[in-house]
């Protein structure tokens, strides 16, 4: 049986466990991969790197205009994979996207990106979870604080912290349509959560998540800890995070969208096993046990 090193949803009082696991895994894909030593040591040091414009314009517009296709032939869909914002019926998420559609799977394995991604994780890789997050103007809703490693490893059975997530900019990221945030060096610090896990826990979570978000206390020292950092630029931009970089994003009350595609990416090497809970893996479109 696989050591549970990160207990969380266990324990009637939240705790701080600190990260065992490397943040970049070195080896000979270190040297040989396309970031600098600059680079792999600020995503090292904040548990995230942001490259601007990283996509070009001709690009970032097959994406946005396949985005707006799969808006238009989902809405009031009832696919599994499409999830409804918590008070509407807008499309807040569609998951699967490098499954599902040829467009998003080209990107989930363009060869600069996964080039990044195997320097930094020191392996090959494959993709856990992908999804594209609408966040629509005037309705899209806030995702509240997080570490996204807490659900895959007591849902989904993500042994370590050997993932990381890309987000892409599809439009322009600003301070005030509701960009990614994020606590830089928060993913050093584990928070283990309170509250057992109700089963197919999923069906809400995705919409609204209750279970697996820390707690108030813990909250509050890691913000003083380390602050906040905002996520902000062009469409095109690629945001690299840790899988246990803390982060969440306000709800977009402006008439900008702030439309954006996420791809996980865990290494071979970390595969899933029985999720910690003890309860049933999360189907196939959350977490690919492929």
């Amino acid at each position: 049986m696989t050591q549970d090193l990160y207990p969380s949803r266990i324990r009637e009082q939240p705790s701080i466990i600190e990260r065992v696991d490397p943040v970049v895994y070195r080896n000979h894909k270190t040297d040989e991969g396309p970031l600098s030593a600059q680079s792999l040591a600020s995503y090292e040091q904040k548990g995230y790197l942001s490259l601007r414009g990283f996509f070009s314009s001709e690009e970032v517009q097959e994406w946005r205009d396949e985005l707006k296709k799969l808006w238009r032939d989902n809405r009031g869909s009832s696919r599994k994979e499409v999830i409804e914002e918590p008070s509407s019926q807008e499309i807040r998420s569609i998951f699967a996207v490098h499954r599902d559609n040829e467009v998003f799977q080209r990107l989930s394995r363009h060869p600069r990106l996964v080039a990044i991604v195997e320097q930094i994780l020191g392996s090959e890789v494959y993709i856990h979870q992908s999804r594209i997050n609408y966040k629509q103007g005037y309705t899209g809703k806030e995702f509240y604080w997080h570490s996204d490693f807490e659900t895959w490893h007591v849902e989904d059975g993500m042994p370590r912290m050997r993932a990381l997530s890309c987000s892409i900019a599809l439009e322009e990221n600003f301070h005030y349509n509701g960009p990614l945030l994020l606590l830089p060096g928060s993913h050093q610090s584990f928070v283990s959560c309170v509250g057992k896990t109700p089963d197919s826990h999923y069906e809400q979570s995705l919409r609204k998540q209750e279970y697996g978000v820390p707690d108030q206390d813990s909250l509050r020292l890691l913000v003083e800890r380390h602050g906040i950092d905002t996520m902000i630029g062009p469409a095109g931009t690629v945001v690299l995070f840790d899988c246990n970089t803390m982060h969440g994003s306000n709800g977009n009350i402006t008439p900008l969208p702030r439309s954006n595609v996420f791809m996980v990416y865990n290494s071979v090497n970390n595969r899933l096993i029985a999720p910690f809970s003890g309860q049933q893996p999360r189907p196939d479109y959350i977490a690919s046990r492929e």
